[in-house]
């Protein structure tokens, strides 16, 4: 596996556009998750918009944390197979139910290790902006996502219930 964590430039419109439309047809026809969020939060369809719209800068504004979102490159096919948002520090709203670390994988490529991958890669990053206890957050029933964060250390802490359905909070120590 060749793959490497990337911030969005116009460089990569194809792969970017390629990977959201499937995505986004798989939520339609199957109501899947939309996680890291943040790639939906805005209109990929003006590049320009949307790679301003994916950081959030440097303070805290509208309960919204400073976060960078960054783009998993499989180097060989030269294709986006997923994402990742890194939110540099944790609110009341975050340490509950989100954690520091939102992550995604296009569906046809789901189910062939880049979700742990990708973890590993963002959990480096997030040791660039010294973070040293990093928290993971999945649905109960999203089993692929629970291994992927134990795969990279992390320890369950508990499970929470929030409008309806049960997160579990998963904490790996960098």
């Amino acid at each position: 596996m060749n793959i490497e964590l990337i911030r969005l430039t116009t460089e990569y419109r194809e792969q970017l556009f390629e990977m959201l439309t499937e995505w986004k047809n798989d939520i339609i026809e199957n109501h899947t998750n939309m996680s890291p969020w943040k790639i939906w939060a805005n209109d990929f369809h003006d590049l320009e918009c949307y790679i301003e719209s994916l950081d959030t800068g440097k303070k805290e504004e509208n309960g919204w944390v400073p976060d960078t979102t960054l783009f998993c490159l499989d180097k060989d096919r030269n294709i986006f197979v997923g994402a990742v948002n890194i939110r540099h520090y944790l609110n009341d709203e975050l340490l509950k139910t989100g954690g520091h670390i939102g992550d995604g994988v296009r569906p046809s490529e789901r189910r062939k290790g880049y979700a742990t991958a990708m973890i590993a890669l963002a959990l480096e990053e997030c040791k660039k902006l010294g973070i040293k206890r990093v928290l993971m957050t999945c649905d109960k029933n999203n089993i692929g996502s629970a291994k992927s964060i134990i795969n990279n250390g992390g320890v369950l802490e508990n499970e929470v219930e929030e409008d309806g359905h049960i997160e579990l909070r998963y904490w790996i120590q960098l």
